[in-house]
């Protein structure tokens, strides 16, 4: 959303840092996914931006999407969000060769590295951001996914904060 997330920070004593902002509802919704080579175990972070909740067609662009450009068989590993679960029943029809879903828990954040690429993002890189429009919002979204993607050591730590072994 264009409010900012209030996180704790450092000012001169005495001198409390105020942040204006105004109440908007304008928001953006981003998805996105970790993938891990097979053979190299190799991390990759990709994602898709849009100015709308993300729906079912959504959710399956965006796997044909990443079908594209793995080119191989692929395990979904989802939450049980309908979104992912209506979308998944689409993918398995249209892709049974390709795709492999594997169903985490309803609620279960700490086991899922792509929640934390999230965290990071929120609460590190946009913290008390306080963005013009929801563009301003998309380039910093960008530019901290782009960091993140680039990081292989990061991405490795949201595997091991959910302790998954690569």
């Amino acid at each position: 959303m264009l409010q900012p997330v209030v996180r704790r920070t450092w000012a001169p004593q005495g001198q409390t840092p105020i942040h204006y902002s105004w109440d908007r509802r304008d928001r953006l919704s981003v998805i996105s996914a970790i993938s891990v080579s097979a053979k190299r175990r190799r991390l990759g972070l990709y994602f898709d931006i849009h100015d709308h909740n993300i729906v079912t067609d959504d959710f399956e662009r965006f796997v044909e999407t990443l079908l594209r450009c793995l080119q191989r068989r692929m395990v979904l590993v989802i939450d049980r969000w309908s979104v992912h679960r209506s979308g998944a029943r689409r993918l398995l029809r249209r892709f049974p060769r390709r795709v492999h879903i594997e169903w985490l828990p309803a609620y279960a954040p700490e086991l899922y590295p792509d929640e934390q690429v999230w965290k990071h993002t929120k609460y590190d890189d946009l913290a008390n951001y306080i963005p013009d429009d929801a563009a301003a919002l998309a380039d910093e979204v960008i530019s901290s996914l782009d960091q993140i993607s680039t990081d292989q050591q990061l991405l490795r730590s949201f595997f091991h904060h959910a302790g998954l072994r690569l």
